[in-house]
């Protein structure tokens, strides 16, 4: 434990006074655990249980006693809700009450293990602090209402802001929670709204990885696996912490690290419990990845370590790289990381030579104003070093929630419809032929064509639409009302703001298993709806892993109390918005419950640019039936698998060509040109056209095995087909769907609006990958830094690194930055709305002095995300009862805090500050603090549990980091800083 409570009078006393009163009955330490069927010992070590979990022996309302002992006991498998991992979990279910649980040892990804988390999902479902009805918030006071009341109040309500306001005047915010039928279904609801104000928890954890990777390469998304890291010979680790936020697949790291003697390196601010098995710890002042990772690749250049074949074949643009790395010697290097020269150079050279060598990050390294920058130098130190494509190599991006990779691939994003087609009038065509409405109809559902093609207002900054003069955001009104499935309140930076915005919106509306902090934090008096919204094991459908691999989950156990599921719940809002019939008219509904399997099919029939169109239902369920027939590490099923899964990598990892009668096999590495494009085999996509500046951007003397185009090619056409010959092999059938899309001008249909699949076929028979055959891009032109620059954090301690007042007024004719200086971008606008840069970071010479110590956040073991349905659950709420920040000893003893004392930690805007107890310790440098971000309930010193509906607050509550975090976005995704801001402590 970070701090073993446990042992301390004090917490046994609060621990059990926080059970007083409850709904659950009032406990005491020893009842709690005798019902929890634990001691503290057993509790403990839950971080990483195998084999059997342990039976709980009661249920919600003393249900056991009552049932048949000798019923028949159903093995159900659904996928554990935390992280991205996707370890299977089997329920025992009898009598239609979930029993038992335990992991499953077949699964090729947990292998019959879990984590403290996992191993206590079934409490997600039967835990008593869940939202049981829905409520109303009337003069202060929750009321319990219906459904169908709740429904048809909203419903008038949001109507009614419609018709005054436009329907951009509604934020409706979703979530990774989702399956992936859900995240879409809720992604097209805000389209037949008329809106791309869509948004979930990738804006504030991966956006920018996506923004990174899919502009160097091409997709947005992990190359490789965590199986696949066991193929590694070399291990960075960089901006993540495995140990805590992914413990199952730092299993897989551990196994590579040992089977293969692999070098394992982590480079971090922070001592985590990461580093503890790392063979070389790197400690970095926080937001300083680019000066890293540019060093690393001056020893490289500097030494002809780089893979110059590689480079030349499949690479565009590195002499730009090559001209910005000389400004990163080792003594720059060390002046404004402070990693020294020497240990860098050998870390580079493992990278480099002791090949294959793979990159590991998470939200260590996007949560910054520089992540989308951060993230392509990344991809671009694979590229240079020929670590992508192939085994053990890759860009091994460990996403942080269960469906975060999935719900982005639906398009649930304020600049895109789903599959990353975008907003342009041809891809609401696209969509529009997919779902069977008319274009018109669609336009005409938006306030104007231009919004209907601009992207919406991100999740980051949804407050200061609420809030800024209305002059200032380019839709027709402020936001009126927000509509909120599974997203929690406490994750966005700023929340003083985002608690005055909660309380000028006229209607808010959460729907969510748990109250979250949205029910509590503000002062509302009314117009407040808590929906109860079922546990995705009291449900069906799909979730993407990181590794793009998706595994389908069957429903465990009937939703309890008067809880909904996502999709019914959706359908019969839209009943009462006007446009069921219109959004549903291939998903079919019986009485009320969506068929969720035919949502499904629906993606499979649009969603070619990405490759979801293999994946059926029908597939998806025979992996999980068939998940022991699935190699460890390479994720595949060999000759003597069933023949339904014979040959497919698990979870049939996107790109999966094609339609399913196809049986294309899904691609477990991106980009690896040894194998056939049937077999999985691919190359860097080619979406950034054919030339630029007089130099291809096609490969150049690479291809994937068994192409017939022995070079590199573009994105393939009909215009394409007819030139090479190939057009004739379509079928009639696939001609004339052609002809349905492409009209009059047929050569313009492309191989990802080609609603018959038949394009893709035919490039796949020819051994060629439908989306070309490109160049990785170590520039991109079309992002504000082409090549990643180093740039400080919005707020920094080292003023000395940005200009001073005078030369930021002089930079406002020149733009150009004085010599051995890094200012971030100007202000600018983005999302709808101002973004400003360096107006804010001018204010770091004075900050500084009064704010010296750097702020970063992460993740526990014990809790996910805003930590509602972690902190609600009695097993993990014994393990991890306070919220506290780490402080160095340096800085503890030069303002009198002591370890276990409760301190003040403040923030430099709107006054902000939080209480919480400090942890005194060398895992943290000097002048740097950590705290988590799984917490709250607490609000700048108060607590706030009277403000949850009666029997709903948490267990433990706490602060939330986030009341102290800054401004400070990614100018290309508008991506929050969490990980580098700053902060004064002081004894409380």
């Amino acid at each position: 434990m970070l701090i073993k409570r446990a042992a301390g009078q004090a917490s046994r006393r609060r621990l059990a006074a926080a059970w007083q009163g409850m709904s659950s009955g009032g406990l005491d330490r020893r009842g709690f655990l005798r019902q929890a069927g634990l001691g503290g010992a057993g509790l403990a070590s839950l971080g990483a249980l195998s084999g059997r979990a342990v039976r709980a022996e009661e249920q919600v309302g003393g249900r056991m006693g009552a049932l048949d002992a000798l019923a028949p006991v159903q093995r159900i498998k659904n996928v554990c809700t935390h992280c991205s991992v996707g370890c299977t979990v089997i329920a025992e279910v009898q009598n239609g009450i979930w029993v038992g649980q335990e992991p499953a040892w077949e699964s090729p990804i947990n292998r019959g293990t879990h984590c403290a988390k996992g191993a206590s999902v079934r409490e997600l479902v039967h835990g008593d602090r869940r939202l049981k009805y829905p409520m109303k918030l009337v003069g202060g006071e929750w009321r319990r209402l219906s459904w169908d009341q709740a429904l048809d109040e909203t419903g008038a309500k949001l109507m009614d802001i419609r018709a005054r306001s436009g329907p951009e005047s509604v934020f409706w915010l979703g979530s990774a929670k989702f399956t992936n039928e859900a995240a879409y279904l809720f992604r097209k609801l805000g389209a037949f709204w008329g809106t791309n104000n869509t948004d979930h928890q990738a804006r504030i954890c991966h956006s920018t990885t996506v923004a990174g990777v899919a502009n160097t390469w091409g997709y947005g998304a992990m190359t490789n696996s965590y199986n696949d890291i066991r193929n590694a010979r070399t291990i960075i680790i960089m901006g993540g912490n495995p140990a805590e936020a992914h413990p199952i697949a730092m299993q897989h790291v551990l196994t590579g690290r040992e089977m293969n003697r692999a070098n394992m390196v982590v480079i971090d601010p922070r001592f985590t419990r990461t580093a503890v098995h790392a063979h070389e710890y790197v400690r970095i002042r926080p937001g300083t990845d680019i000066p890293v990772v540019w060093g690393m690749l001056w020893h490289i250049l500097q030494n002809g370590w780089e893979d110059r074949e590689f480079i030349r074949q499949r690479v565009y643009g590195f002499e730009e790289i090559r001209t910005e790395v000389t400004k990163w010697p080792p003594e720059e290097v060390e002046r404004v990381s402070g990693v020294p020269g020497e240990q860098l150079k050998r870390i580079a050279q493992m990278f480099a030579t002791q090949k294959p060598a793979t990159l590991v990050w998470c939200m260590g390294a996007t949560q910054k104003t520089v992540g989308t920058a951060n993230v392509r130098a990344y991809s671009i130190l694979c590229l240079a070093t020929g670590n992508v494509g192939s085994a053990g190599t890759g860009a091994n991006i460990f996403r942080g929630h269960t469906n975060v990779q999935g719900a982005t691939d639906m398009g649930l994003d304020i600049s895109t419809l789903p599959g990353y087609y975008g907003l342009d009038e041809s891809a609401w065509r696209h969509w529009a032929r997919v779902w069977e409405v008319d274009y018109a109809w669609l336009r005409d559902r938006f306030a104007s064509e231009r919004l209907m093609q601009t992207p919406g207002i991100p999740s980051t900054r949804w407050f200061d639409a609420v809030l800024l003069p209305k002059d200032q955001i380019e839709q027709p009104d402020r936001f009126k009302g927000m509509v909120v499935f599974g997203h929690g309140g406490n994750t966005v930076t700023r929340m003083p703001e985002m608690v005055k915005g909660l309380e000028a919106l006229e209607l808010l509306v959460v729907a969510d298993p748990h109250p979250t902090t949205y029910a509590q934090v503000s002062n509302r008096r009314d117009n407040t709806y808590l929906l109860p919204i079922c546990t995705n094991f009291e449900t069906v459908g799909s979730r993407t892993a990181s590794n793009r691999s998706l595994q389908w989950g069957e429903k465990i156990v009937e939703p309890l109390f008067e809880s909904r599921n996502d999709y019914d719940a959706m359908y019969a809002l839209t009943r009462r918005l006007g446009f069921a019939d219109e959004m549903f008219r291939n998903i079919a509904v019986h009485d009320g419950a969506v068929v969720v399997e035919d949502i499904l099919r629906e993606m499979n029939r649009g969603l070619w640019s990405l490759g979801y169109t293999g994946q059926s239902p029908e597939r998806l369920r025979a992996h999980m039936l068939h998940q022991q027939h699935f190699d460890v590490t390479t994720l595949r099923a060999g000759p003597d698998a069933p023949e339904e899964v014979r040959g497919d990598y698990y979870g049939l990892p996107w790109p999966c060509w094609g339609t399913p009668e196809m049986r294309h096999p899904g691609c477990g590495i991106l980009y690896d040109t040894s194998l056939h494009v049937k077999e999985g085999g691919g190359v860097f996509r080619a979406r950034f056209g054919v030339e630029r500046n007089g130099e291809t951007l096609l490969a150049e003397g690479s291809w994937s095995k068994g192409s017939e185009i022995q070079d590199g090619y573009p994105e393939f056409t009909v215009a394409v087909l007819k030139r090479l010959g190939w057009f004739d092999e379509l079928s009639a059938h696939e001609k004339e769907s052609i002809a349905r899309v492409g009209g009059d001008d047929i050569d313009r249909v492309s191989w990802s609006i080609d609603l018959s699949g038949g394009i893709q076929r035919v490039v796949m028979e020819h051994g060629c990958v439908p989306h070309g055959n490109g160049k990785a891009r170590a520039v991109a032109w079309n992002l504000p830094d082409p090549v990643p620059m180093h740039r400080e954090p919005i707020y920094t301690p080292r003023t000395d690194l940005i200009p001073t007042l005078d030369q930021f007024a002089a930079m406002a004719s020149t733009n150009k930055a004085p010599p051995g200086t890094y200012p971030t971008l100007p202000d600018r606008r983005g999302y709808r709305m101002p973004h400003l840069g360096l107006s804010v970071q001018m204010r770091s010479h004075q900050v500084a002095k009064e704010f010296p110590i750097i702020l970063t956040s992460g993740r526990l073991v014990e809790y996910e995300g805003g930590g509602e349905e972690t902190r609600s659950n009695r097993w993990l709420a014994e393990l991890q009862q306070e919220m506290f920040v780490e402080v160095n000893p340096d800085d503890a003893a030069a303002r009198g805090i002591r370890n276990g004392g409760w301190v003040w930690v403040l923030g430099p805007e709107s006054s902000a500050r939080v209480r919480v107890k400090a942890l005194v310790t060398e895992r943290v440098g000097r002048g740097v603090a950590f705290m988590p971000f799984h917490f709250g309930g607490w609000f700048q010193g108060e607590d706030r549990r009277r403000f949850y509906p009666p029997g709903t607050d948490p267990i433990v509550l706490g602060e939330s980091v986030n009341a102290v975090t800054t401004y400070g976005y990614d100018p290309v995704t508008f991506m929050q800083e969490t990980k580098v801001t700053l902060c004064q402590i002081r004894s409380a």
